[in-house]
């Protein structure tokens, strides 16, 4: 199912700074920062309930995101690939040292929005297209090459310009936010940066033909995508007003 090209305007990928001129036009022309849910969210236009949707939701992403990270690592032999990929994990599910990830910290803005973390963590409530997303990512690096699951993750090079537009827009413009409530997006802009960079350097090294470099693009263009459907599901819901059944329905908030 994912040998479909997704790349509507495919090039000739010469050399690695074709392929990185490439990935950069793909995050301008397709990270989910241009989605008109986010413009919402990021101006003040949601109420809590529509944000405890998105919070909601986008757990589900947050907590699968070391899951796939450690299908990842158990792709290589490479030790210091390994090494490095396993940071990844522990920035999310934090260490045995008993500093906390990047799950607990979106806990506490679930909790701000007055949701119970049973809940939250059973993830009942989520959208069914939030589900078949992220699950559609997890398969993803288990089925593609190591190159393109590397490849997947690249949309960290566009993250921490939206995490700064979050950071700031949210605390404008909502009252049941704070600065240890956004304490996520805060340490993300740093995480994503050191990821992203080595994870740029690891595909333009190691994709040395055009048709790998086309994969690199292909495996890029699939991660805008997951995250693009599921803004597309929140917008179709809670802004649209058409909830499936069994989803999350923000008059419930307590």
């Amino acid at each position: 199912m994912y040998d479909l090209t997704l790349d509507p305007a495919p090039r000739e990928l010469n050399s690695a700074e074709d392929l990185e001129r490439r990935l950069r036009e793909i995050g301008a022309e397709r990270y989910h920062d241009k989605h008109p849910f986010h413009h919402l969210l990021h101006g003040g236009a949601l109420n809590k309930g529509q944000v405890a949707a998105w919070a909601l939701n986008r757990y589900y992403y947050q907590s699968s995101i070391p899951i796939k990270d450690a299908v990842v690592l158990s792709r290589f032999r490479d030790h210091a690939v390994r090494l490095e990929w396993r940071n990844r994990i522990e920035d999310h599910d934090g260490n045995t040292h008993g500093e906390e990830g990047g799950i607990e910290r979106w806990l506490v803005l679930t909790d701000a929005l007055g949701l119970g973390r049973d809940y939250v963590t059973s993830t009942r409530g989520i959208l069914p297209a939030t589900r078949f997303a992220v699950d559609a990512y997890i398969n993803f690096v288990r089925e593609k090459t190591p190159l393109e699951a590397v490849a997947s993750a690249l949309t960290e090079m566009f993250a921490p310009q939206i995490h700064r537009e979050r950071i700031a827009g949210m605390l404008e413009h909502y009252d049941f936010v704070n600065p240890g409530v956004m304490a996520y997006f805060t340490r993300r802009v740093s995480q994503a940066t050191k990821d992203a960079d080595w994870a740029l350097d690891y595909v333009k090294t190691h994709a040395t033909t055009p048709e790998t470099r086309q994969r690199v693009v292909e495996a890029l263009i699939f991660k805008t995508n997951v995250l693009w459907v599921q803004l597309d599901a929140l917008h179709h819901a809670y802004v649209g007003g058409m909830i499936p059944p069994g989803a999350f329905r923000p008059e419930d908030l307590p």
